[in-house]
């Protein structure tokens, strides 16, 4: 019998027989048949993979998405984000030519949007690598039809995040003495120094995301290249494909690699984002000087990285109604639960700040969270509170977390309410400083605006180009997680000749598709 060859809803007559014996329990209790069968689809999990889809049914549709012509909506997507992302060349070259100044920043503010969006955006590309590596090693198999659009969301939105800091240092062909790079003016980099630490941190998050990417591609750019009817196309797919054939040895090393790779992400998911918030928490400001920082930043920025997950897939799978039985409901409704857990582990990290500033007994960090809840910043403060403590609380309904429409809006609470939080923590904790004669306020300028916004645009062209070359969902990988994958899986023999006819073209149909 298949694994999943049961697809009971509530409501649906149970083919028991009414004349059926009643069981008994170890204690003597009375089940009917009704009752044990109920119990039993009630353990029953819901397949990964709607419809019973064949394996080769989930190869034609997730290849379509690349090789069909260009749809009218990915046009205007594009057009679109691709104007938004015009935004960044012209705010840099602007910014380079006349000075760091037309940013807000000032004194005491000397850090505002450039280090919030970085945090942000670093943030946003967690969840690509919990989904991709932890999950990978928990044997979590639901991640399979969304791992691989997470990890390429990880790439962009750290292409986004390290503009910020390499332009915020204002002499931007300098940023190379960074490296620990033998030169003739003996200038080496200060070692102490966080930030620093987020320079080395990023740029091995990147090139191991990147590696951890590419390689869960190879099979599926295999499956591209043998599907491809142009010879540029053919070239491209094989060139990347590195000679992939699906041998036996092929797939061997191909499982250890991807199984190593995993490994060696799973600490970045914890490192990066702590090494991020060591430049706060390293330092003596009142509001920063506190030791909760590092898990407070990782369960925020896995919190913020799968509501932006629900954010670009929910569309996604309406405008490509195939992916419907892909990304199930299932998958939808466990990605709420998790922005359910990680919002109440933010908002009793929230609670534990007040905590801390009560207990200390020290006037200054009392006043620097007296000054985030009542001071001119206030809006902030409460904006945050709502949109990462009270807004995720709503996935406690089932009914809220499988309405498709209703967890893409409540999963924008936590993309506005992750940047709140980085405004508040950043730029309203250095307008207060020990010295009431330098206190400040920040505000931000017209290019600090439209920068930000370019870098939506630059994250939404770059994820746009790669849905529409590269295949979004990993092939060889949900194929693992169907019934047909189980080596002891045998279909249900079909009893109408129209069925038999279609089965053997099936067959024929797909004979050479090597991937499992």
């Amino acid at each position: 019998m298949a694994k999943f060859d049961v697809h009971t809803h509530p409501g649906t007559p149970l083919a028991v027989p009414a004349d059926a014996p009643a069981y008994h329990g170890t204690h003597g209790e009375q089940y009917t048949p009704q009752q044990i069968e109920e119990a039993r689809l009630r353990l029953i999990r819901p397949p990964l993979v709607l419809h019973d889809r064949s394996l080769g049914w989930i190869t034609d549709k997730i290849c379509t998405i690349v090789e069909e012509k260009t749809p009218l909506w990915w046009w205007v997507a594009f057009l679109l984000c691709g104007s938004l992302m015009s935004l960044v060349p012209l705010t840099i070259l602007y910014l380079i030519s006349t000075g760091v100044g037309v940013w807000g920043n000032n004194s005491p503010v000397a850090w505002a949007w450039d280090i919030t969006n970085f945090v942000f955006w670093i943030g946003i590309g967690h969840a690509g690598t919990l989904i991709s590596a932890i999950l990978f090693l928990t044997r979590q198999k639901w991640r399979t039809s969304i791992n691989r659009a997470a990890e390429a969301m990880t790439l962009f939105a750290v292409c986004c995040a390290g503009l910020y800091p390499a332009v915020h240092v204002g002499r931007v062909w300098m940023v190379w003495f960074l490296a620990p790079v033998p030169q003739a003016n003996e200038i080496w980099p200060n070692f102490r120094s966080p930030l620093l630490w987020d320079v080395f941190a990023v740029s091995t998050y990147f090139t191991v995301s990147v590696l951890f990417w590419y390689t869960g591609l190879i099979p599926d750019l295999a499956t591209l290249r043998d599907r491809a009817t142009s010879k540029i196309r053919k070239f491209i797919y094989g060139f990347f494909a590195l000679g992939w054939r699906g041998g036996n040895r092929q797939w061997s090393n191909y499982e250890m690699a991807y199984l190593i790779l995993a490994g060696i992400s799973t600490p970045l998911v914890l490192s990066v984002h702590s090494v991020v918030s060591f430049d706060f928490a390293t330092s003596i400001i009142p509001g920063w000087h506190t030791t909760i920082f590092p898990p407070y930043f990782v369960a925020g920025a896995i919190f913020g990285g799968f509501a932006m997950v629900l954010t670009i897939m929910l569309p996604l799978r309406d405008l490509s109604p195939p992916l419907k039985d892909l990304i199930t409901v299932k998958h939808i409704d466990v990605m709420a639960k998790i922005i359910l857990l990680t919002g109440s582990v933010v908002g009793y990290a929230y609670l534990m700040e007040l905590f801390i500033a009560w207990y200390s007994a020290s006037p200054g960090e009392q006043y620097a969270f007296w000054n985030r809840a009542f001071g001119t910043s206030w809006p902030f403060y409460w904006a945050m509170m709502s949109c990462n403590v009270l807004a995720p609380q709503l996935f406690w309904s089932k009914a809220l977390r499988t309405n498709m429409l209703a967890v893409w809006i409540i999963a924008q609470a936590p993309n506005a309410g992750m940047w709140y939080e980085r405004y508040v923590i950043i730029a309203t904790t250095l307008e207060r400083d020990y010295l009431p004669s330098s206190w400040g306020h920040f505000y931000a300028t017209t290019t600090d605006k439209l920068m930000f916004l370019g870098t939506f645009g630059l994250f939404l062209t770059l994820f746009l180009l790669f849905i529409r070359f590269l295949p979004m969902i990993a092939i060889a990988e949900v194929k693992n997680v169907t019934p047909q994958a189980d080596p002891h899986w045998h279909p249900p023999a079909p009893d109408d000749p129209e069925d038999i006819e279609a089965m053997r073209i099936e067959a024929e149909t797909h004979r050479g598709d090597y991937n499992p």
